[in-house]
């Protein structure tokens, strides 16, 4: 077994030098940020599925810490680090270890404390050029590592907010279908119901607490939960404090208030959202919905063609590729394209990469103002498992 684990140490240090050797030669520096992070800048940007498999902790000072459960955030903090007015782009590279509960611990591809070698670009302002530069440098270095039998998935984050922009919709849903986006079964349960002019459960205790918090600051909201909790010995759990727990019900007061969502605006929606297919085709279907609707998604619809006619002309085979309006990766942080390079699995496809635009999230992190990133991950484990069986 200590062989077998060596053997495969050694295997994964070979990958990373051939991948890290791809990312600088194309002029990325390579950083090594932190392992343990500041667990609330994580908590707050990366969202439910991941946020519930991180691994959190507090120190004997009484900080609230985490194992960084990807390389993003680290790599974004240290861009800040170095550069805090964000008024300088750089490109980075890395490779080391990130940390997540799997649930199938069983699967050698998925463990736990697995290794991410990627890049990262800050502060480029051609961003359909940036878009461009990461997918071939991810596709250019999964081949360099052996892997021959892929296929790119492509979603657009901004694409989405544009349709929500453009339809004539309430605000609070508005926000509210952003936020779900990334939870396919919430989201759709969530406008069917506001298609039929369903409001939610206005009945039992959680609503009941709800109703008392309506006009009241969030200081004496907090105040009134915290004292409501304590009464009812209800211990706060998991990684939600007193402030996001009343934040919720305070969420679930303004529900039952807001003005109904109109139903020929949950059609779009849902046809837009039921798009998928090779990125041309579906973006010719995503004109053609928008159109019907007298929808006009402007320069989102166009950046969408434009990067797809860029990547043909630099090589990339879009035959094979899908583009879905419903695909969104699994990290909230994401604000345009996003893709993954996938190989056949045991359930339908393994991600060996994936990536993404994020231009929101170094203001959030302490940026004075938004920022255009994008970057790219891989997963070195399944890269390797897919090469040796000669993917």
């Amino acid at each position: 077994m200590a062989a077998e684990s060596a053997q495969r140490f050694e295997a994964l240090e070979a990958q990373a030098t051939i991948l890290l050797e791809t990312f600088r030669r194309a002029g990325y520096e390579q950083v090594a940020p932190s392992i343990i992070q500041p667990a609330d800048i994580f908590l707050d940007q990366i969202g439910e599925s991941i946020r519930s498999r991180t691994y959190v902790f507090t120190d004997l000072a009484g900080d609230e810490l985490c194992l960084r459960p990807d390389l993003t955030v680290p790599v974004s903090r240290l861009y800040l680090e170095r550069h805090p007015s964000a008024g300088r782009p750089a490109r980075y590279c890395y490779n080391g270890p990130a940390f997540r509960f799997q649930p199938d611990r069983r699967k050698q591809s998925h463990p736990r404390e697995f290794r991410q070698a990627g890049i990262e670009c800050f502060g480029e302002m051609d961003r359909e050029g940036a878009d461009v530069e990461i997918v071939l440098l991810a596709v250019e270095a999964v081949r360099a590592a052996g892997l021959k039998d892929f296929r790119l998935r492509f979603g657009d984050i901004a694409l989405f907010y544009a349709l929500l922009d453009a339809l004539s919709l309430p605000e609070r849903w508005r926000l509210k279908l952003r936020h779900y986006f990334w939870r396919p079964p919430v989201f759709h349960a969530l406008l069917a119901r506001l298609a039929k002019g369903e409001r939610p459960n206005g009945d039992g205790h959680v609503a009941a607490l709800a109703d008392r918090l309506a006009g009241l600051s969030s200081e004496r909201a907090e105040e009134l939960v915290g004292a409501y909790l304590e009464g009812q010995a209800l211990p706060l759990s998991g990684n939600r404090t007193l402030g996001e727990i009343t934040a919720r019900l305070l969420d679930h007061e303004a529900d039952l208030r807001a003005d109904p969502l109109p139903r020929e605006v949950a059609t779009v929606i849902d046809y837009y959202l039921a798009v998928a297919g090779p990125p041309k085709e579906a973006a010719e279907r995503v004109a053609m919905i928008v159109k019907g609707a007298g929808l006009d998604l402007g320069p989102a619809l166009y950046a969408l063609v434009r990067r797809f006619e860029r990547l043909e002309e630099k090589g990339i085979d879009l035959s094979a590729s899908t583009f879905a309006t419903e695909f969104g990766r699994n990290l909230e942080y994401y604000s345009g394209l996003v893709f993954q390079i996938e190989v056949e699995g045991d359930r339908d496809a393994d991600q060996i990469a994936g990536g993404g635009r994020y231009d929101g999230l170094l203001a959030h992190i302490g940026a004075p103002r938004e920022v255009p990133a994008i970057g790219s991950a891989i997963h070195t484990e399944r890269l390797l498992a897919a090469v040796e069986k000669g993917v």
